[in-house]
């Protein structure tokens, strides 16, 4: 986001483009709210109520994960002599018991047993060893309903009344950003934010009670910033706790590899337009790659027959195309190299987990130390990238063919959007739809990720807001507007989507009836 100083019209850009898992029917619906008092545009969830992501005719806002910790979990002590009640401050107290009978296809209701203590639901009981295990979750606190503060940030007029709604955001935890026509720009992080005294809430607790909850912080005390001088605001699920800030929200912050690539293209000044932001969040440029394949250069040693590989992947620009050769082996190999570098010093059990944090294994492989690589750090190092090198070679001559010239990584890079209802091949044929190739990976700013070499995770819903003019306004959804299979707005957006491109998202009502080819009349 950007204020007038860094916009072609003077007016503040928006953009926004959330990552979710990519799902069908489509996760967003767009929708334009008009009635006394509203006149909001953008999208939301299809069982949420008001616009999550969008404008009115005087702000507008879009939002990212904050990674706020707003959950912990508890292990209660049960009394030996009745399993329904739990220790809290030296005397037993009754668990909450709800029984419900579940109805099943073809058999006999099934009974359920609930119990929940104090500090939420249990999620496992330990007869033998008289625990409860409990989950405490924000969300089970009153008026945590999620997303229900998009009906008071709908219509918001300024900064004061878009922090005002947010005082009631609680779940998820979000970095909302903040633009008006008057020109000025704004970020709140919002969501309800335990506080912790004297512990981190990072591991499981003793539920008698000497690690309770002190409250909230109050919504004025999370991160904010207005107008900030450097003209430009970015967050990408990053840390985003500014130098000094007093207070704990959350570890488990994301890479920050895009959120420094947006504020490197946006801190090198300029005037941007729509098409600038067009092309920054489809952005296929991995800083990463480019890193891994700078020290893949550096690898002493290499054979006449991998000499010409290591030239190849140098050459490349680091873009992850789905149309690049280059790429296709980069992935490959950076999929080998995460486990060859970790399984010196992690269990294999735990490599999965680990192995997909390349900013991890760039670190060691910069600076490589014995107890990574061995006696010879340097040559044990270089060893390691050369052979995972020629492993990945093989594979992908396996999986694409001998010829490289050959090779597109959206080969191998696809989503598929598959229903929950395609189960059997008629029932498939009917709701899924068919795969398409997808350019990016994890570390780019078009995020495209998943188990193997899928992509079951990205930006589902990208809205990209001009302050200047609302009907210059873009967005783009997937796969389309309607659940109904058959309907021609089942899967018309994958398309756009597929390609990069956007559809017009018209305001004003002269634009709409231009542009409007049909009418649904609903009338009682």
């Amino acid at each position: 986001m950007v204020d007038g100083t860094l916009s072609a019209t003077g007016r503040p850009l928006l953009a926004n483009d959330p990552h979710r898992e990519l799902s069908l029917p489509s996760l967003r619906y767009l929708v334009h709210l008009v009635a006394p008092g509203w006149n909001v545009i953008g999208a939301g969830e299809p069982a949420l109520p008001g616009v999550a992501a969008g404008h009115n005719d005087r702000a507008a806002f879009g939002f990212t994960i904050a990674m706020i910790d707003q959950q912990d979990l508890y292990v209660e002590e049960t009394n030996p002599a009745n399993p329904d009640e739990v220790r809290f401050q030296r005397r037993w107290e009754p668990m909450r018991v709800v029984r419900e009978s579940i109805a099943v296809k073809g058999r006999e209701p099934v009974a359920a047993e609930l119990k929940f203590t104090r500090h939420g639901p249990v999620i496992h009981e330990d007869r033998e060893r008289h625990r409860a295990y409990v989950l405490r979750w924000v969300g089970s606190e009153p008026g945590t309903a999620g997303y229900l503060a998009s009906l008071s940030l709908d219509r918001a007029r300024n900064w004061p009344d878009f922090r005002k709604a947010l005082e009631r955001w609680k779940v998820p935890s979000e970095n909302l950003v903040y633009a008006d026509v008057d020109g000025n720009i704004g970020w709140q992080v919002a969501g309800l934010t335990p506080v912790r005294k004297g512990w981190a809430g990072l591991l499981p607790v003793p539920g008698a009670g000497e690690y309770e909850w002190q409250g909230f912080l109050p919504a004025a005390e999370l991160p904010s910033a207005f107008n900030p001088a450097r003209h430009f605001l970015a967050t990408a699920n990053n840390d985003i706790l500014p130098p000094g800030y007093p207070h704990e929200l959350g570890y488990d912050w994301g890479d920050p590899t895009r959120a420094l690539r947006i504020a490197e293209v946006l801190g090198a000044g300029g005037k941007f337009t729509v098409a600038n932001f067009e092309r920054l969040q489809y952005e296929e440029v991995s800083p990463v790659a480019r890193a891994l394949v700078k020290i893949l250069g550096e690898a002493r040693s290499a054979s006449p027959e991998l000499r010409p590989w290591v030239d190849r992947l140098e050459a490349w620009d680091g873009s992850v195309a789905k149309g690049s050769a280059a790429a296709a082996l980069y992935e490959i190999w950076a999929a080998k190299l995460g486990p060859a570098v970790l399984k010196a010093r992690v269990p294999e059990k735990w490599l999965p987990i680990v192995a997909g944090r390349l900013e991890q294994v760039i670190a060691l492989l910069r600076d490589p130390k014995p107890e990574w690589f061995g006696q010879d750090p340097r040559a044990g190092r270089d060893a390691l990238l050369l052979q995972s090198l020629e492993a990945a070679i093989a594979e992908a001559k396996k999986r694409l063919g001998p010829d490289p010239a050959k090779w597109r990584w959206g080969t191998l890079h696809t989503a598929t959007f598959r229903h929950v209802l395609g189960t059997g091949p008629e029932r498939q044929a009917l709701f899924n739809l068919p795969p398409v190739e997808r350019g990016g990976d994890g570390y780019t700013l078009n995020v495209g990720e998943g188990p193997g070499f899928s992509v079951t995770h990205g930006a589902s819903f990208r809205e990209i807001l001009d302050l200047g003019n609302w009907d210059r306004s873009v967005a783009t959804s997937v796969p389309g507007q309607s659940g109904q299979p058959g309907s021609p707005h089942y899967a018309d957006l994958l398309p756009l989507w597929a390609e990069g491109k956007y559809f017009p998202l018209l305001y004003s009502r002269k634009k709409i009836e231009e542009a409007a080819t049909e009418r649904l009349v609903l009338a009682p």
